[in-house]
């Protein structure tokens, strides 16, 4: 790997931060604020949040097994996306590389930033090759991309592949694990300190059933969060969703029942799918959701449109012809769909 200051463009690496208010005294339990001119009414929204969301960070450094300044939290893993882009990249210089499909924000961040975004394709099982990603790869490439369990496909990628990329590219490494809490494959968290140019992505959105309150995780060695938390905006995190999320970290037990009603929800849904006239074939899924390559993407998904029932319509990807996304929903959400589906007619 190469040294982190190598990798940084150099007026990041630079520059000084904003001090906000906040920041600017450390260590002292005060109970007059007149630093930040706030309105001193309207209790406790009139004043600006933690910058650097630190109880919340405690209480999921215990839960992730991850020290604390090994934590950045942004506004939805999308922040993340976008925050190592600006780090890392020159624009109109440097590029990434990328699996292919995936997730659509990798790319829109690489335009926004003027950044190339190469993408290589997967093989027919939707698995990659490290091989090919660093054959994509040159001096300008700073970042790779990974999504696992990948979206749209839904399946895990193979993890001695991804281990083999980490030890081989000398750039970093982002692994997307959006999805892993409905996984078997363990998450790359406990080998952050084997890889220094990991990034390991996760999000409240999914297993958490918070995706309204944008709270998105990235996990990264102390020196990489630094960066991140020097360049990301003073008060990225609102109080309203710290608050949300110290709470759901005292209902995890809830958040584990989900998952597991969702694994179950999804291999039932997998099975039915199996016997509809108008599905050809369905993949294997490690997510909340499931691919499914049917007999006219288009015209199933106008017609589910139709019936109040709204799908991911994935035709155009590549790899994904006449393919639907399917999230699993409530039992009762995922009956009106494959009954709508047994009354269509191709």
């Amino acid at each position: 790997m190469k040294t982190l200051q190598e990798l940084t463009r150099p007026n990041i690496w630079a520059l000084k931060p904003y001090s906000s208010a906040r920041d600017e005294y450390k260590g002292v339990e005060a109970s007059v604020f007149l630093d930040a001119n706030e309105n001193p009414y309207n209790g406790p929204h009139n004043r600006y949040p933690d910058p650097l969301q630190v109880e919340l960070k405690k209480n999921l450094s215990k839960l992730k097994g991850v020290a604390s300044e090994h934590i950045f939290l942004g506004n939805g893993s999308d922040e993340a996306i976008d925050l190592v882009f600006r780090a890392f990249c020159e624009p109109r210089q440097d590029n990434v590389v990328a699996i292919d499909p995936t997730y659509g924000m990798y790319q829109v961040c690489a335009e926004i930033n003027e950044v190339e975004y190469r993408k290589v394709l997967l093989d027919e099982h939707f698995q990659f090759s490290a091989d090919k990603l660093l054959e994509a790869a040159d001096a300008h490439t700073k970042l790779i991309f990974l999504c696992s369990p990948n979206n749209p496909t839904g399946n895990d990628l193979d993890s001695s592949e991804i281990e083999r990329l980490l030890r081989r590219f000398e750039g970093l490494v982002v692994l997307d694990e959006a999805y892993n809490d409905f996984s078997e494959q363990p998450s790359f968290l406990t080998r952050l300190n084997e890889f220094p140019n990991l990034i390991v992505l996760q999000t409240f959105s999914k297993a958490w059933g918070c995706a309204a309150i944008r709270l998105g995780m990235a996990f990264a060695s102390k020196d990489i969060v630094g960066l991140l938390t020097k360049i990301k905006y003073p008060y990225n995190v609102n109080q309203l969703t710290q608050q949300q999320a110290m709470e759901m970290l005292h209902r995890y037990y809830e958040i584990e029942r989900w998952v597991t009603m969702l694994k179950d929800e999804r291999n039932h849904l997998e099975k039915v799918f199996r016997t509809l006239p108008c599905v050809e074939q369905v993949f294997p899924s490690n997510a909340n959701f499931f691919l499914v390559k049917v007999t006219d993407a288009v015209h199933i998904y106008n017609y589910l449109v139709g019936e109040g029932i709204i799908v991911r319509n994935r035709h155009t990807v590549s790899l994904c012809g006449n393919c639907l996304r399917i999230t699993v929903g409530t039992k009762m959400e995922n009956e009106t769909l494959v009954n709508a589906l047994k009354q269509y007619i191709g």
